[in-house]
């Protein structure tokens, strides 16, 4: 079968930066402990079986970031070999809904008298999309709301600190945040889908010559360079028993570069 037509190189074949630039991402420890410590364990348990749950089974993993590891695809070379990080590969190693849908990025939402209560609760102006900084704050103050209240500040905690993955004090797109209103609608949006074009847009719009934050889930890259690379998932990603669905799942990671670059060559 022909090899099909690769993407042109971002660097000139032994010209590529060195690999001692970290890379850091957005994700916050203390939003999930914020979190888990708001709900009620029913409520917990609900969210982690959700249709956004794995973004909380992956943070209990406790799953180790190794940041040198090194139109919306992204293809890399190890060694010879060309290996592609597509939206498929995404749907596939995350179990998140990626279907298409027309407006993706702003779909219609109303402003109601419920919503504009709701914002006020969380402490966000009614035209901006919640920070993780505010989240976490709303949390502190949450018990006495109504279990739907605290279940979309929960959806928002996911979608702030992991959709989007921005900087702590940033605000979200208020066009996607309002969507938590409709809890149904939020549930069962493609936020894989979502997730996957932040965190590509992230990548492709850095300067990878030095030290940089990716936005969005970027821990997916590295779990997709342990299944696409299985002798190296074997040595580095603390890959679990069972083999636990989705993919993501399978692996805890694992600290260091001990013999990182033998392992990339065979």
């Amino acid at each position: 079968m022909e090899m099909p037509e690769l993407p042109r190189r971002i660097y000139t074949l032994g010209e590529e930066p060195p690999t001692l630039h970290s890379i850091s991402y957005h994700t916050c420890w203390t939003l999930h402990v914020a979190l888990k410590k708001a709900l009620h364990d029913d409520e917990y348990e609900e969210l982690k079986e959700s249709e956004l749950g794995v973004f909380i089974k992956f943070q209990e993993q406790g799953f180790d970031w190794a940041s040198r590891l090194k139109k919306y695809e992204l293809w890399s070379l190890v060694g010879p070999e060309p290996v592609r990080f597509s939206l498929l590969e995404f749907e596939n190693l995350t179990g998140l809904n990626c279907e298409y849908i027309k407006d993706l990025e702003r779909p219609h939402c109303v402003v109601t008298n419920e919503l504009t209560s709701f914002w006020e609760m969380l402490g966000v102006h009614v035209e901006a999309g919640p920070s993780t900084q505010e989240i976490i704050a709303a949390f502190e103050r949450c018990e006495g709301w109504s279990r739907d209240d605290r279940k979309r500040l929960a959806y928002l905690a996911i979608f702030t600190g992991y959709i989007e993955g921005r900087k702590y004090s940033t605000p979200t797109r208020v066009s996607l945040a309002r969507l938590v209103m409709e809890l149904e609608r939020f549930e069962n949006y493609p936020w894989g889908r979502v997730a996957f074009k932040v965190l590509m847009d992230s990548v492709k719009g850095r300067d990878i010559s030095g030290c940089y934050t990716i936005n969005g889930f970027a821990q997916a890259l590295q779990v997709w360079v342990y299944t696409a690379l299985p002798e190296l998932g074997a040595n580095y990603g603390n890959h679990l028993p069972n083999n636990p669905s989705p993919p993501i799942l399978a692996y805890k990671g694992r600290k260091g570069r001990r013999q990182f670059k033998e392992a990339i060559l065979s």
